[in-house]
């Protein structure tokens, strides 16, 4: 590195003044990591510094010879490559191997500052916690089907809670399988969103960082795509964005060529807002070229960049196929809390007695007993449950999905009038929750509708929340709104889970509905005008939401459905006028809703694609599934001929009934291919199928 700044250094100084403010112009200017400030008053001396800081020694050399043509010094760029080449010979023919063990040293010194805790809460609210203390080890499963999911990621849940799969730890993901004898190199890890993988992320980093597992690694380079996102389009060599990130003073010239000994860790590809190219046949090799971060991230996939590495990539499950599946040497897939989890989840963060009396209440219905799947719905059940349950008359306890989320909000509500009950300084933010509510609300809606989970400044400035004043943070986002701060300065916001976002998303919808005579989902003015004249609003809402939700590829809007026809139930409206004073009440008949549903289950052929409709159904308080049930349970069901919206129906009475399916018997229903077809979804999870 010496000789490299030497070569730079002598370079400089056949420059006179002007020229070298010419050489800086440059370099401030093709170059957005080195600004204007930085090169203010910068001698020679600086400049090589920076520029080796930036680029490592080999990326500062070629920068500095493209610079030296840019101004006409062709002879004195001719002359620096040519040294630099020579001198690279020579260290080659004298050096032994690069010695990488204090670098290694340094970098899990810097690792283990910053994941040895983990932010409990958010950046505003919340505090740091030790992750060894708090850490539960998470269910873990190889994923067969390689990720290529098109369901809503609660959908799949439901599908998948009694499957037996055999449990990996993510810290044996990158060793020789005892079955197989092979190493995976590339594993593509899925998880719906707040099920935990980044935990599982940090801990494997924070194991190795200690010096307890994978101790073969020589480098683990952790890059959220998050973090990412920061850096827009501006270009890097992969050199240079290591020294950016994790060596202030530039000090990785080059990576070891050994099988194994270099990981790069890429968390939460579905939250990557740029475009990653794998048709495009560049093949960089070079780890001091400049490039895209998104042709570094394809180029190190692809073996291009650093063959011999190893690569962690973290995903939600609709963005997985993002990447091509040969790329991929394993897909593994992170479930969150088995039952016994759960249970232990509760008993941790109340007592025993609460709960055995919460896990008896969300046990009665079996989708928000799956939701509990997902640590971050532990925490808004608890929430809800622990005050209701220990009250003698609890008749308005949640059973749906709709209400819980309603009482999870009222609660924030009250949470946030006792924080500014004696502080007269924010008591103009204590009084604006409603409005904070909508406004969050518009954000929700506006990125559910684009797939965006994480949300930047910008984002939130075009929906009226002024960051500034701190408005995203007045009690209401205690626990539903998050800030993390990354390397850049630049903040990162996004709601605590997928299905906070849908229901204030939904919320929103609905409110704009009642107040302001508006459908979200119409896209020109004269649609509009259409609807405002029509004779049943509501249902017009109701059908427009279903045929969008229907049209998703991944189902990124089927738990927001779930939602916008709960809060249409009368009964759930009293609690959101609380919510909401400005709320307009006004009956609605909701029968043609339900009519329409039904008419779609008859018309849908996928039996996957209709659990979600019955959700639906449910949430309107429909009886269409319990007479099912009712015809189930009495054996009925089996001596006549099914629709097609009961033989939906009886699939959703199986996947969803409290007793799990040990044994299935299809004979005991229809023997025929069109039965076997409907009821695949109840084969595949059932232990044993006849």
């Amino acid at each position: 590195m010496a000789n490299a700044k030497q070569l730079l250094k002598n370079s400089l100084d056949e420059l006179v003044d002007a020229e070298l403010k010419e050489f800086q112009w440059y370099l401030i200017n093709d170059h957005r990591d080195i600004s204007k400030a930085e090169m203010e008053n910068a001698d020679r001396l600086k400049t090589v510094d920076k520029m080796v800081s930036c680029f490592g020694p080999k990326g500062a050399v070629k920068t500095t010879v493209d610079i030296l043509r840019k101004i006409n010094q062709n002879e004195l760029a001719e002359e620096l490559e040519n040294k630099h080449k020579q001198g690279a010979v020579l260290e080659t023919c004298k050096s032994p191997p690069f010695d990488y063990t204090n670098t290694s040293r340094e970098l899990k010194k810097k690792l283990k500052e910053d994941y040895e805790k983990i932010l409990v809460g958010n950046s505003q609210t919340g505090h740091k916690k030790y992750l060894e203390d708090i850490y539960t080890d998470l269910y873990v499963v190889e994923n067969e089907t390689g990720g290529r999911e098109r369901q809503h990621e609660v959908i799949q849940m439901e599908s998948k809670h009694n499957q037996q799969d055999r449990p990996l730890k993510c810290n044996d993901m990158f060793k020789v399988q005892p079955d197989t004898g092979r190493k995976h190199r590339r594993v593509l890890t899925l998880g719906i969103a707040g099920v935990g993988k980044t935990v599982s992320v940090n801990k494997f980093i924070l194991d190795w960082a200690d010096g307890k597992d994978n101790q073969e690694i020589v480098f683990i380079f952790p890059l959220p795509f998050r973090r990412l996102n920061l850096i827009k389009e501006k270009k890097y060599s992969l050199i240079g964005l290591l020294n950016k990130y994790f060596f202030s003073s530039g000090e990785l010239s080059s990576l070891p060529k050994k099988q194994g000994k270099v990981m790069f860790i890429f968390d939460g590809l579905d939250e990557y807002r740029f475009k990653l190219n794998f048709k495009k046949d560049d093949g960089f090799t070079d780890v001091n070229k400049e490039m895209t971060v998104s042709e570094i991230i394809t180029n190190l996939l692809k073996r291009h960049l650093v063959p011999s590495s190893l690569m962690w990539i973290t995903s939600r499950p609709a963005a997985s196929s993002l990447i091509p599946r040969d790329l991929i040497d394993q897909v593994t897939e992170v479930r969150g809390f088995n039952d016994e989890q759960k249970e232990h989840y509760f008993i941790k963060n109340s007592s025993p007695e609460v709960a055995r009396n919460i896990i008896g209440h969300i046990k009665k219905s079996r989708s928000l007993y799956i939701m509990c799947h997902i640590p971050v719905f532990c925490l808004v059940s608890l929430t809800v449950l622990q005050p209701l349950l220990g009250q003698e008359s609890n008749e308005k306890t949640p059973t749906t999905l709709t209400e819980m989320y309603i009482n999870f909000l009222l609660s924030q509500k009250q949470q946030m009038k006792e924080k500014y009950r004696n502080d007269t300084e924010s008591e103009a933010n204590a009084c604006s929750f409603d409005e904070i509510v909508l406004k969050l609300g518009k954000l929700a809606f506006k990125q559910l509708q684009k797939g965006q989970l994480i949300f930047y400044k910008t984002d939130l400035e075009k929906c009226g929340l002024d960051v500034r004043q701190g408005s995203v943070f007045s009690g209401l986002c205690t626990r539903m709104f998050q800030e993390e701060n990354h390397y850049s300065g630049e903040q990162v916001y996004s709601f605590v889970h997928l299905s906070v976002q849908e229901f204030i998303a939904a919320l929103y919808v609905f409110f704009t509905y009642k107040n302001k005579k508006a459908n979200l989902f119409l896209d020109s003015w004269k649609k509009e005008l259409k609807w405002k004249l029509s004779e049943k609003p509501l249902f017009k809402l109701h059908t427009a939401a279903v045929k969008k939700t229907l049209q998703s590829k991944n189902g990124h809007l089927d738990l927001f459905l779930r939602f916008l026809m709960g809060l249409s139930l009368e009964s759930n409206q009293s609690d959101m006028k609380e919510l909401l004073p400005w709320l307009k009440l006004k009956t609605d008949m909701i029968k043609d809703t339900t009519d329409y549903i039904k008419k779609k289950i008859e018309e849908e052929n996928s039996a996957e694609r209709t659990i979600n409709l019955f959700h639906c159904l449910n949430e309107l308080n429909d009886d269409f599934v319990e007479e099912l049930q009712k015809s189930l349970s009495s054996g009925n069901l089996t001596a006549q001929d099914l629709s097609s919206a009961q033989w939906s129906g009886l699939v959703f009475v199986l996947l969803m009934s409290e007793e799990i399916q040990e044994k299935f018997e299809l004979q005991k229903y229809r023997r025929s291919d069109e039965a076997l077809m409907r009821l695949i979804p109840v084969v595949k999870n059932t232990t044993r199928a006849l």
